[in-house]
């Protein structure tokens, strides 16, 4: 009987310190878990500050590009606005002066109808209007209005307008060899080009 008795409470000692266990396994795994979750965490704040700063580097790239674009566009205006007041400077006078040289050109048919200029009856008017086309040209050439009288030169159709072309074995081909009308530049610029003869 006292056997039983022994065997019983074995059993019963056995049966009370299961749940201990488990509750201590249960303990253990939780212990377990709880060690593990912040090494996971840590890895998803490290991937998620990676992408962040990857983020934060190609917006500050985009915008680095889009201010270097807008500055170089700024200096392109800059250059264009300088170029453009340049040159309105520079031929702000070109319809004046189209309209001045046309005074040049009646002077010297004036001069060419006086006739010798060795005459007595002519000689002061032809010298007056020689004075005067002088004074003129100086003015001219005080506001970068340069003649072009181009006799005997190379023919260039860059400033030169050929009215025809006549056949001279004293002359080297593609030379001027009269000039009809004189020509007139205005800073380089050609506001009416030479009418020539060329020779062949």
């Amino acid at each position: 009987m006292a056997d039983e008795e022994a065997s019983n409470k074995t059993k019963d000692e056995a049966q009370d310190s299961q749940p201990e266990d488990k509750a201590s396994k249960a303990q253990q795994n939780s212990e377990h878990e709880e060690q593990n979750v912040p090494e996971h965490d840590e890895e998803v704040d490290s991937e998620l500050q990676e992408a962040i700063d990857e983020a934060v580097a190609a917006a500050l790239a985009e915008q680095r590009d889009t201010v270097m674009r807008a500055q170089a566009e700024v200096q392109n205006m800059r250059r264009r606005c300088e170029v453009d007041v340049e040159k309105a400077h520079k031929f702000a006078l070109e319809k004046f002066s189209a309209e001045l040289v046309s005074v040049m050109d009646n002077m010297e048919r004036a001069m060419q109808a006086v006739g010798d200029p060795q005459d007595e009856k002519v000689k002061g008017l032809f010298e007056g209007l020689e004075l005067t086309m002088k004074e003129f040209l100086n003015i001219l050439r005080k506001y970068d209005i340069e003649q072009l009288d181009p006799q005997g030169e190379p023919f260039d159709p860059q400033i030169h307008e050929a009215m025809s072309m006549v056949e001279n074995p004293d002359v080297e081909p593609n030379t001027v060899i009269n000039v009809f009308q004189k020509g007139y530049t205005l800073n380089g610029r050609v506001i009416r080009p030479a009418m020539v003869v060329v020779s062949k």
